[in-house]
């Protein structure tokens, strides 16, 4: 057995000095030898002498059982030695994690690092969610401007419709107009300004100016262009009223629904008469 796997056993202190005699199994051989020698054989004697033999074997039997006793508690011991404990394995495996975790210096650099990291990455967090939501704001304005830009011009629209549609309502027919036998300018620019609508009217004026200058007998001696709209032939005046050689208001009557009907109004009339001289 290695001297690592020896248990130590309690020593017993031997008292000092030579071992008394063992009086007890001596006596009983001299008393069963003298009871021989005198040739007793009491019961006495035959007694003493069995209980001394008894004490001889069971001094005998302790001492084995000692020894027995020793074996076990060495064969004990040598099976914990030789055998690996599964807590001392455990605590080994925790120990070596513990060794893997950084300490004094490299834990605080450590540390250190990883907030810088958690730092960086919240700002660029941050960032990313403020350009996004500017992103979306700038995306929200323009829609609301091109919203709020769209929903004028329709209002524009409306208004201006609105207002054709009340100056076409207020516009007199030529045959409210009394008849006179003479008409000045002034007065056949008072009946356009009553039949015409007012956003068109000064178009229309533009246009009467080249042609005629407000004349409605105004001849062309060339062409025989007739009238304030110088109608070619002059007999076309009289889809608007049989009246139209002695009345403004059937000429007017006429020339509004020529611009209208050629050229979707007056203005439209007379920009095409701006880029051609002529309508």
């Amino acid at each position: 057995m290695p001297p690592a796997l020896h248990v130590a056993l309690p020593r017993r202190e031997l008292p000092a000095g030579p071992a008394p005699p063992v009086t007890p199994q001596l006596g009983g051989q001299r008393q069963g030898h003298d009871c021989v020698r005198q040739g007793h054989r009491s019961g006495r004697c035959w007694k003493e002498n069995r209980v001394s033999r008894i004490s001889v074997r069971g001094f005998a039997v302790a001492s084995a059982t000692a020894v027995t006793a020793v074996g076990s508690v060495v064969g004990v011991a040598s099976g914990s030695v030789a055998q690996p404990n599964d807590a001392e394995a455990t605590a080994s495996d925790s120990t070596l994690l513990l060794a893997d975790i950084p300490a004094g210096q490299q834990a605080q650099v450590q540390t250190a690092s990883l907030t810088q990291q958690a730092d960086a990455q919240a700002i660029a967090a941050d960032a990313s969610a403020k350009k996004d939501a500017e992103e979306a704001a700038r995306k929200a304005a323009a829609k609301t401007a091109v919203a709020k830009k769209e929903a004028a011009e329709e209002a524009a629209k409306k208004r201006a419709e609105a207002k054709e549609a009340a100056s076409r309502s207020a516009v007199r027919d030529a045959s409210t107009f009394s008849v006179q036998s003479s008409y000045t300018v002034a007065q056949i620019q008072a009946m356009a300004r009553q039949m015409v609508p007012s956003s068109q009217f000064q178009c229309f004026s533009n246009i009467v100016n080249h042609e005629s200058s407000w004349n409605y007998h105004a001849v062309n001696a060339s062409s025989g262009a007739y009238g304030l709209f110088q109608a070619l032939p002059a007999g076309k005046y009289a889809s608007a009223g049989a009246d139209w050689q002695t009345n403004p208001a059937t000429q007017i009557k006429w020339g509004l629904s020529y611009m209208n009907g050629r050229y979707g109004s007056p203005c439209e009339a007379w920009s095409f008469w701006q880029a051609n001289s002529w309508y």
